[in-house]
Formats: structure tokens, C-alpha cells, sequence
């Protein structure tokens, strides 16, 4: 009786002589099992290791351990033996490799640069960084992670570069997990990190193998799961997701200028609706006279506080950006326009919300999807609701209060045990060149502090020769 239907053995002999071959039909690929094995097994060929010598396939190994037989089958490889009971047997390698072609990135959009995503195979995501870094330094450490998954893991560094003390952290974390199964590189990040009770990612998470390969070249770790999209780079720092790799593609003041208006659109989606709330309900003096009638009269017939106010077109804002996300890409397109519209103007005119908090609240919402990592935008989103209700008990004060708390929260995160505000917090000046602004490439000289790296220098500047060219020429 067979314990699974898609598990096939036969004999290629009707006498029951050589070969029995044993393997999952749903794992391996037909085309090698009818092309590259079964014409070998005619009955010419006796022995094992003379098959193994005639069979056109590189990976196959002859073994009589049990525990390497089932864990090959269960991967896609082919048992084959010459009697049906014998214990030793030689393993082919049929995997099948069918999976999704690159493609274009989807949530790390970019105008100017490649437009390569990886995809769900770790060893296609890993020959999309090879490309990038054709050096021998580049390293990669296979693992088994999952005790029913069996994920394939690889840990990626660049020998020479990387900091050993920030590998062996990341090998020893991933070794230790007990976990049954890993469907998906986040939930490496999650059971790696430092803090895992902290709202802000410590991790960077990205589709991008051109980021990866540029971390690494940094002297960063890239961790890939088989079966996810997604690659980690670690340790991280928070200007680290406020960034994004297009900024290294445009002239250094023009991406300087993007990442301040990201800084300021984060600020604004945090702070506009629970500051509309703290000066409505206690500082309402220092509004000007000019706007304060405005106020007023949007107000008149509102007959909630501000605080119900916020709260309920905040939530509104959150169902219909969830509902886009979960709905097909047209259908979600076509509800957050006309659900924002007609959820807007009715709750205006029904009384509910000012119209000038639904601009505000609308302009927020909007600020938030300047970060481009999609993870601390969850964070973004999430950070407004405690600060309402800050701003609610005591007002700008409660507003201070609760950006102490985070401010603390920041300043005790770690990345790998690195710090996660630097160069914020340590102060290290010579970090700055990229992290809130981006200087040019000619002051990249070294590798950023924090990593601590084997090699800080990247490359040895040149000394500037003067050349003088005459553009205009005169006749003796």
C-alpha cells in the first residue's frame, strides 16, 4: 500500500530485475525523469555506480543512509535500486524548477534604475545577486530552517567586509529557531530581532536584489527564504526605511531634497490630527482670529468632540485603504477614489465631520504613503491613534509626553545589537553623508561607522591633476 498517491514505484524489468525506481511525480520534473533517466535503465547497464558513470546528470550520489534518502525524495531527487529491497541506492536529482519569472517590482517601485524583483525560488534570488557582485567573496551559508517546512535559508556576506560578530548573531538567532513551519521570509524577521514586542521594524525588507547587493557591498547580512519574494538585510538603521535606492540614481541635492519631504511628510501624517485636536479642545487661543471664524462655522453643527471627530474619519481612512489593499487592483482602485469622495462629502453634510478635518485628515493619509517601506508605513499609520489620545487627556503637552515615550522607545531599539537612531543617536557625524541627506559619491570613502566593518575603505581617492585645455585656437 502506498502512503501517498503522488509517491510512484516501479520496475523497469516485467521479471522484477534491475532497476526499481522510487520518487514523487508532484516534486520532480518529467522531462529529466523521461529524457535523462529512464532511457539509461534498458537493462544494459547492472550496477549502480556504472549507471551513475552514464547518466548525464551531475548531482547523483550513491548512499545506504535512510534518513538522506527520505529527506532527497521529499525534495524532488530520484531513488533508484536494483533490487526493490536493497539498501543501497543511487540518488538523481529531478527537482523540478518551474517557477515565476522576474519581474518588476510591485511595492519598491522605482522610476530611474533596474526593474528586477526577486521572485519565490532562493536560488534564482541568489543568481540575481551573484550578477550584481561577481566576486568570489561573496559567501553564501545554506540552512534548513522548520521542523515540517524544511525551508531552505541562505545567509549572504561578503567575506573580508562583513563584521563576524554581526554573522555569528544572525547564524546563531536563525539556528535556534523552533518554529514547525516558515512560509515566508517575515517570519524570520520577526523571530530575529531584537525586540520583537517593538511597533517599528528592526529589519529591512525588500523585493529589490539591487538594494541587496549595494547592503552588502556595505558589509550588511542578506538573509533568503525559499518560497518568499522578500529578502532581510541587517543590522538596520530607522533613516534606513525613509530611504530608497532611487535616491543613489538622481543628483545628490535633488534626493537630498526628496528625503527631507519624506521626513516632513512622516511628521505631518504623525502629528496634524492630534494637534487639530489639542488646539480645539484646550489651546484654542492661539488660532488666529482669521482662521478661528473658519473653525467656527465648520463646526456649528458638528455635535461631536473633536476627539470622536478624528477618531472616526481616521478609522474611516484605515477601512478604505484595508479594503483597497484586499480587493482586486481595479475594484480597490476604483473604492478608495469613489468611496473616499462620496464617504467624505456625506459625512460633511450629514453633519458628522468638519470639513476641515477631512482635509487635514486627508492630507495625512496621504503624507503616510510617502515612506517607502511598506512596513514602517504600518507603523506611521498605527502611531496617530496613541497620539490622539494623548492630545485628548492634555493637550500639546500630552503630545510632547507620548513623543517622549517614543523618542526613549528609539533610543533603546537595537538592530543585531547596533543602534537603531544612529547617527542620530550616538552622534556619529561622519554617518551622516546618508542617512538624512545624501552627500555625492565622492565623500563615501568609507563604509558607514555602525557596521563596524573588517574593511572600512571602499575606495582611495585620486588626486586631482590640473588640466588645462585651450577651447579656442589662433592662426600665427
Amino acid at each position: 500500500m502506498r502512503l501517498s498517491d503522488d509517491f510512484v514505484e516501479f520496475s523497469t524489468s516485467a521479471n522484477n530485475g534491475p532497476f526499481w525506481v522510487s520518487y514523487f511525480v508532484t516534486l520532480t520534473d518529467n522531462e529529466i525523469v523521461h529524457e535523462y533517466i529512464l532511457p539509461y535503465l534498458d537493462g544494459s547497464i547492472t550496477s549502480l555506480e556504472e549507471l551513475k558513470g552514464k547518466m548525464p546528470i551531475e548531482q547523483t550520489i550513491i548512499t545506504d543512509d535512510p534518513k538522506e534518502i527520505k529527506e532527497r525524495l521529499l525534495v524532488g531527487n530520484i531513488v533508484i535500486r536494483v533490487h526493490q529491497h536493497d539498501k543501497k541506492v543511487l540518488v538523481v536529482c529531478a527537482v523540478n524548477t518551474n517557477f515565476r519569472q522576474v519581474g518588476s517590482p510591485e511595492i519598491e517601485f522605482s522610476v530611474v534604475g533596474p526593474q528586477e524583483a526577486f521572485v519565490e525560488s532562493v536560488l534564482l534570488n541568489v543568481n540575481l545577486i551573484r550578477k550584481r557582485l561577481p566576486i568570489g567573496d561573496l559567501k553564501v551559508k545554506e540552512t534548513c530552517v522548520g521542523r515540517v517546512s524544511k525551508t531552505k535559508v541562505a545567509i549572504l556576506y561578503v567575506k573580508g567586509v562583513v563584521n563576524e560578530e554581526n554573522l555569528q548573531t544572525v547564524i546563531q538567532r536563525i539556528d535556534d529557531i523552533k518554529f514547525d513551519q516558515i512560509i515566508d521570509s517575515s517570519y524570520l524577521e520577526q523571530m530575529i530581532q531584537d525586540n520583537s514586542k517593538s511597533l517599528f521594524p528592526q529589519i529591512v525588507n525588500t523585493e529589490r536584489p539591487d538594494r541587496v547587493a549595494a547592503a552588502l557591498a556595505e558589509g550588511k547580512i542578506a538573509i533568503l527564504s525559499d518560497g518568499s519574494p522578500n529578502a532581510l538585510i541587517a543590522p538596520s538603521t530607522i533613516t534606513e526605511f525613509f530611504g530608497t535606492l532611487e535616491d543613489y540614481n538622481l543628483n545628490w541635492m535633488i534626493a537630498t531634497a526628496f528625503r527631507v519631504i519624506r521626513g516632513f511628510a512622516v511628521a505631518f501624517s504623525i502629528f496634524a490630527t492630534p494637534a487639530y485636536v489639542a488646539v480645539l479642545t484646550y489651546h484654542y487661543e492661539i488660532i488666529p482670529k482669521d482662521l478661528l471664524q473658519t473653525l467656527i462655522s465648520s463646526r456649528t453643527a458638528i455635535p461631536f468632540p473633536p476627539i470622536i471627530e478624528a477618531v472616526i474619519l481616521e478609522l474611516a481612512i484605515e477601512l478604505l485603504r484595508e479594503a483597497g489593499a484586499r480587493l482586486p487592483t481595479k475594484v480597490g482602485q476604483t473604492l478608495g477614489i469613489v468611496g473616499g469622495i462620496v464617504i467624505g462629502q456625506a459625512s460633511v453634510e450629514a453633519g458628522i465631520t468638519s470639513n476641515i478635518l477631512l482635509i487635514i485628515v486627508a492630507l495625512a493619509a496621504l503624507a503616510s504613503f510617502t515612506t517607502p517601506t511598506y512596513k514602517m508605513g504600518n507603523t506611521i499609520r498605527l502611531l496617530r491613534f496613541p497620539f490622539l489620545m494623548f492630545a485628548q487627556i492634555l493637550g500639546l503637552v500630552g503630545i510632547m509626553i507620548c513623543s517622549l515615550f517614543v523618542l526613549s522607545h528609539l533610543m533603546r531599539l537595537t538592530s543585531l545589537g547596533r543602534p537603531y537612531l544612529e547617527p542620530i543617536y550616538p552622534p556619529r557625524l561622519k554617518d551622516l553623508k546618508d542617512s538624512i541627506i545624501r552627500l555625492p559619491f565622492t565623500t563615501f570613502k568609507n563604509r558607514p561607522v555602525f557596521l563596524q566593518t573588517e574593511s572600512k575603505e571602499r575606495f582611495k581617492p585620486q588626486q586631482k591633476k590640473e588640466k588645462i585645455i585651450n577651447d579656442f585656437t589662433e592662426d600665427p
